[in-house]
């Protein structure tokens, strides 16, 4: 078991080294992107990415705090699922009402890799070869289908 300290600094050490093995990418649009800290430029949806000693997981999250338009989001990504499929080539689990760690209901689309421990050194190069492809393409398909949602909020 690792101390709190210790825990953070793997957590930190692992997203840095992330950090610098994806800065080479650029974005499907050619520019400079922080693939760690992914911004959508669409305020209420977020890329998110993250592991823990059991579980890595990538997702979509829709965070608005009005259901309604969460609903609306959520619809409309639903209405680019194929494309999504086609862009990641596997099916993600789609949930309209989730909690997420703050106890906020949320909705999200998510891919889960089981097994793997940020906490172990040697599962990174794994965890590493989960996330690169996916936070890729997932941009490759954002920088198709973000002018909808700028046009929604």
């Amino acid at each position: 078991m690792y101390s709190k300290d210790e825990a953070a600094r793997l957590r930190q050490q692992f997203w840095i080294s992330f950090g610098q093995y994806m800065k080479p990418v650029p974005s499907a649009s050619g520019s400079t992107v922080n693939w760690t800290n992914y911004r959508t430029g669409v305020k209420n949806i977020y890329f998110k990415m993250d592991v823990d000693n059991k579980n890595a997981v990538i997702s979509i999250q829709l965070t608005h705090s009005d259901e309604g338009i969460r609903y609306l989001f959520f619809e409309q990504l639903e209405e680019f699922k194929l494309m999504l499929f086609n862009t990641m080539n596997e099916e993600w689990d789609w949930n309209l009402n989730v909690t997420d760690g703050f106890n906020k209901s949320i909705s999200q689309v998510s891919i889960t890799l089981q097994g793997f421990n940020i906490y172990n050194q040697q599962h990174w190069p794994d965890l590493i070869s989960f996330f690169k492809p996916r936070i890729i393409a997932l941009d490759e398909f954002w920088d198709s289908v973000k002018p909808v949602f700028e046009n929604l909020s």
